[in-house]
């Protein structure tokens, strides 16, 4: 049984739980740690079985794996605090936005490290993440991220260079898909149709065009060709987004959000 570590037990980390226990681990082998006494409680209320502990200390002896779910300022405190708990030769996956495989390769020396993006969907076991390799980590080792990490989601392996652009696209894709449904529903609403039909609407519209696009017959473009019939009301809708730039502005925001990204991590 791999017996696995959490530390944090915030909305990640609590969503990497419910994965990892709906994916066929056993309570017994799950620790958490978490510093808030009230999230302990919810915790330990929600997962019965799992310890759930109050220091990274205690939750690291005998663990195998070993994922980094803090805040990325607190990410040395805690590892730097709990080092002498650490096995030598256990996994640690770091999905701490920022924290270079360098600094965690410093802060765990000799460790193998897998640093990992990945996105807010996990809360629904509908997430997008992406992983590196770290110096020691070998094909085992990324194997047993992948695992884990998919238990709540998708994953992919990237160069450590290319989690900068993961963060500017996937980590904060949701906010901006988020932000369309906010624009979709207020403009049903300008245009005559009450708040929760419109909201019903949206959501099914863009569960729907998700779903269509997953099953991957057709491209996005295909998709969206498919659905504009010239001269149409969609080719209407479309040439105003056109015109006002919404291409040209998520192609900024994604690489806004990339440059940001790098900027934390230096």
């Amino acid at each position: 049984m791999t017996r696995v570590s959490i530390l944090g037990g915030g909305k990640m980390g609590e969503a990497l739980l419910g994965g990892l226990l709906d994916s066929g681990l056993e309570p017994e082998g799950l620790c958490v740690a978490e510093a808030d006494p009230e999230r302990r409680r919810i915790l330990e209320s929600t997962f019965g079985g799992v310890r759930v502990v109050p220091a990274a200390a205690w939750a690291l002896p005998d663990a195998d794996v070993v994922i980094v779910a803090v805040k990325p300022g607190d990410v040395a405190t805690i590892l730097t605090g709990a080092l002498d708990a650490l096995a030598a030769d256990a996994l640690v996956i770091s999905i701490a936005a920022g924290v270079t495989i360098t600094e965690l390769e410093r802060l765990v020396p000799g460790r193998p490290v897998v640093r990992a993006m990945p996105n807010t969907p996990a809360l629904v076991r509908l997430g997008a993440a992406a992983i590196a390799a770290g110096t020691h980590a070998l094909e085992p080792h990324l194997v047993l991220a992948e695992k884990l990490l998919g238990a709540v989601g998708m994953v992919v392996r990237v160069p450590e260079y290319q989690l900068d652009a993961v963060t500017g696209l996937s980590g904060s894709g949701p906010a901006y898909i988020f932000l369309v449904a906010e624009a979709l529903i207020e403009a049903g609403v300008l245009a005559g149709i009450a708040r929760d039909t419109s909201i019903a609407l949206v959501t099914q519209t863009l569960l729907g065009s998700a779903t269509l696009l997953a099953q991957g017959a057709s491209s996005a473009e295909q998709l969206r060709t498919a659905v504009t019939s010239p001269g149409g009301t969609t080719a209407a809708g479309l040439r105003e987004l056109e015109v006002r730039g919404v291409r040209a502005a998520f192609l900024d925001a994604v690489i806004a959000a990339t440059q940001r990204s790098r900027e934390l991590g230096q």
